[in-house]
């Protein structure tokens, strides 16, 4: 006897893998563990570097006891949305959406789209809203059904109506489009990347400095040329804007170019790119009648955390005495320090200090200091996230499958008879408003069907109807 693997396989996962993924409680303990993981990479800082987590959560002592920022990059904490464990998470949830969509809502769509008829006058009573009317007819009742929106189907002395069947396909849109998010948000953590680059003012520069990139990720060859960067100052000193004049150089020639500022991003072939930081890059001075030199400035830590920067700038050829120049802001005001630490004077950007007249004794002969340009550097950062648009159209298709959802799947039943007419109903929801337009419906039905003079009409014919469109 020779047993197929392969019919095996397909019975196994149809009666039993199906119904397990499909299982409500798996689909919400898969989304609290998501919606946890997801409020832990909120928290921790994400794609920083190895000493920046040493300084925030250092072994002694850990936060809450436990937090280290060896236990975060041994968890992967520092780069939750890209681990294995929490893509593995959203394709197990994923896979409960599909199962659910296969095994419920797709059967549920099916069976409605169907219709049937009552035959029998004891199946109307297991309906929700009935009623009989004795001696009356299903005459008229097409044309209000359809007045009402209602899809009619007739066969004889049989009749069936729907309206709403809109809203069965708004569950089945609304899982796929989480489908769609989930698939999404799984493409941008293994094709995507992020990066940081600090550009100086007519530099060029590509995209190397990655801060965290998928297993799929491709960086672009094109580069970046930063033509100008300025900040807009307020008249107290505050930092209003910041704008760098960005140009895409592919293949050396400018494809696109743009002047952005804080939350106003240049994008390109799938690449974001972000006002993030800035900084200064280097100084352009003169001594004397020497040509303009160039100096570069490094950053000077501060107690209080603010930015400044610092340069050596010599006064002799040898390099053998010089001054310390130090920039608070690219507003161009520098200050003076010699070596001993006392202060000289300060300069503004395209101005000059004569340095023998303000410390005559460390400078006895002629000697003017020019400050012809401070250069500033943009900190960009590029970010690439190719499932956004999958993540967008998800979006979209989730907000119209819950407009969807909300129309009510409406039924309706007649069956004539040779004593009178029984009517019934049922909704989904909304049973406030079926129930008025369930008793209209018989209301007119009442009056617009006179009994037929050719029926005898019963007392207990009577009495049965009564109590039926009271229940109704």
């Amino acid at each position: 006897m020779v047993i197929h693997p392969l019919p095996l396989l397909r019975r196994y996962c149809r009666h039993e893998l199906l119904p397990l993924l499909a299982d409500l409680r798996l689909a919400i303990g898969l989304l609290l563990a998501i919606a946890l993981l997801s409020a832990l990479g909120t928290v921790i800082e994400q794609e920083e570097t190895v000493a920046f987590y040493q300084a925030h959560y250092p072994e002694h002592p850990a936060l809450f006891g436990f937090l280290t920022w060896r236990l975060i990059l041994k968890l992967g904490l520092d780069h939750v949305y890209r681990t294995p464990w929490f893509l593995a998470l959203l394709i197990l949830f994923g896979s409960s959406l599909a199962a659910c969509s296969f095994t419920r809502q797709w059967p549920m769509l099916k069976v409605a789209r169907r219709w049937s008829y009552l035959t029998r006058p004891s199946s109307f009573q297991r309906l929700p809203f009935w009623a009989y009317l004795p001696q009356r007819s299903l005459e008229g009742l097409p044309q209000r059904l359809r007045q009402r929106g209602y899809a009619v189907f007739e066969e004889g002395s049989r009749l069936y109506a729907r309206k709403g069947l809109i809203g069965r396909f708004g569950p089945i849109l609304v899982h796929v489009s989480l489908l769609l998010i989930l698939l999404g948000a799984i493409w941008g953590s293994i094709g995507g990347f992020k990066a940081q680059e600090l550009i100086p003012s007519g530099g060029v520069a590509a995209i190397e400095h990655v801060t965290g990139a998928g297993d799929l990720a491709h960086l672009p060859t094109w580069q970046i040329r930063v033509n100008r960067f300025w900040i807009d100052y307020a008249p107290d000193g505050r930092v209003k804007q910041f704008y760098s004049d960005l140009s895409i150089l592919d293949g050396g020639q400018e494809v696109k170019r743009q002047t952005i500022s804080v939350n106003h991003p240049l994008s390109y072939r799938g690449v974001t790119l972000y006002q993030a930081d800035w900084g200064i890059d280097s100084i352009r001075i003169r001594l004397n009648n020497s040509p303009s030199f160039q100096i570069p400035v490094v950053p000077v830590p501060t107690q209080a955390g603010s930015k400044l920067w610092g340069a050596f700038v010599p006064t002799r050829p040898d390099l053998s005495e010089g001054l310390t120049l130090l920039l608070p802001d690219l507003q161009g005001t520098a200050l003076l320090y010699d070596t001993q630490g006392q202060w000289v004077g300060s300069l503004r950007q395209g101005m000059s200090l004569a340095l023998d007249e303000v410390a005559p004794q460390r400078f006895p002969n002629p000697l003017t200091l020019h400050l012809d340009e401070v250069i500033g550097a943009t900190g960009l950062q590029m970010k690439s996230d190719p499932g956004i648009p999958l993540v967008y159209l998800g979006f979209g298709l989730l907000m119209l499958g819950v407009v969807m959802s909300y129309f009510s799947y409406s039924q309706v039943w007649a069956l004539e008879t040779e004593a009178g007419l029984y009517l019934g109903g049922k909704t989904n929801r909304a049973l406030v408003t079926f129930e008025r337009e369930f008793a209209h419906l018989v209301e007119q039905q009442l009056l617009s069907s006179p009994p037929s003079p050719a029926k005898e009409l019963n007392p207990a014919a009577r009495v049965s109807g009564t109590e039926s469109l009271a229940n109704g």
